[in-house]
């Protein structure tokens, strides 16, 4: 009967590992709880950053953009943890929620046909709102930017209209 049981609760994950091919046969070929343990290779790079995932935001986006495990030390992800801490000063979000933005943003673009680093992305982004001298939000600018690139401003284009359009917030006159 322990047996039944046991093979009942394990049943959902043998299931949910079906589409995963041999990477998840091989994890899985162990014996009992082994299988219940078993975890992503460092190869998969998630596909969001969850609030639980204890990567940090920099080496995720870098390992986003090139498409497996960035270093953790290495100029790409030293660039995007020195532009994720500037861009903390300036916005509402945390890290984490401005690196999914920015994955979120570069395939829209990229979808559009207007590719851009990520780094690029979040530099441009974290002067327009510096500019401001004001928290902004993220997710909005990142907005704002797609629908400025999509009426078809190159991004130095986008990036000056932005910085027009939030400045004008000190002085009391528009809001994003």
């Amino acid at each position: 009967m322990k047996r039944i049981s046991h093979a009942i609760l394990c049943l959902p994950l043998a299931l949910a590992a079906c589409d995963k091919g041999d990477e998840a046969g091989s994890e899985a070929a162990g014996t009992g709880d082994q299988a219940l343990v078993a975890t992503k290779s460092d190869a998969d790079v998630p596909t969001w950053l969850s609030h639980t995932d204890p990567t940090e935001p920099a080496r995720w986006l870098a390992s986003r953009e090139i498409g497996r495990p960035a270093a953790e030390v290495g100029s790409q992800t030293e660039h995007l943890r020195h532009s994720l801490a500037r861009a903390k000063e300036v916005f509402i979000e945390d890290p984490r929620m401005m690196a999914n933005r920015i994955v979120q943003l570069g395939e829209m673009l990229a979808e559009a046909g207007k590719p851009e680093p990520y780094a690029d992305l979040l530099d441009g982004l974290e002067e327009v709102a510096a500019a401001t001298h004001r928290k902004q939000l993220f997710g909005e600018m990142c907005q704002h930017y797609y629908n400025t690139r999509q009426q078809g401003a190159d991004r130095a284009t986008a990036l000056t209209r932005l910085k027009e359009r939030y400045s004008l917030q000190g002085e009391g006159r528009v809001s994003p």
